[in-house]
């Protein structure tokens, strides 16, 4: 392992790769602005990994440039359609609608046990207590749970404003 993996030997890897990267990405996407943005998470994964990028370096990073967009395919069956009421006058006095659609995304994109604990305590109105009793586990297995999966539930929503978020209600 090279002990000068530093912004040179970086610039360096990005001069040689960054045309072949977005080549790859244009191949498998719609447009040179989606490749060049798949090109830059793939360098942004190769800066913060640099000390595992071998030293024939475009292999890997096409291989994390692959993982990258079979992660981004993923997500996208997995999440619901969209909705967009902020196109129409009536969004304004909806907020709470589109909250809910918000919260019903992100919901979808947790793990089936996080949506799990999280639907017994806030839709079903289950106690912690009666939560871990549907769940097989102890009350304070079901308090972690719980307090894991609103930990990431919460995370997922501040990735993703909307546009009554964005300033454009109340």
């Amino acid at each position: 392992m090279d002990d000068d993996r530093d912004t040179g030997w970086f610039r360096g890897v990005y001069a040689r790769h960054y045309a072949d990267v977005v080549r790859y990405g244009m191949r498998r996407l719609d447009g040179t602005a989606a490749a060049e943005e798949l090109a830059q998470e793939v360098f942004l994964v190769a800066w913060r990994r640099r000390w595992d990028v071998p030293p024939v370096a475009l292999p890997w990073l096409y291989g994390v440039a692959r993982r990258l967009l079979a992660n981004q395919r993923r997500a996208q069956r997995a999440a619901p359609p969209t909705v967009e009421l902020a196109e129409h006058p009536a969004a304004d006095r909806h907020d709470g609608v589109t909250e809910l659609l918000d919260v019903r995304a992100a919901l979808t994109r947790l793990s089936d046990d996080d949506q799990e604990i999280l639907r017994l305590v806030a839709w079903e109105q289950l106690a912690v207590g009666e939560a871990a009793l549907v769940l097989g586990c102890g009350v304070t297995a079901a308090k972690v749970r719980l307090h894991r999966a609103r930990r990431r539930l919460t995370d997922l929503l501040a990735e993703s404003p909307t546009p009554a978020r964005l300033g454009g209600a109340r």
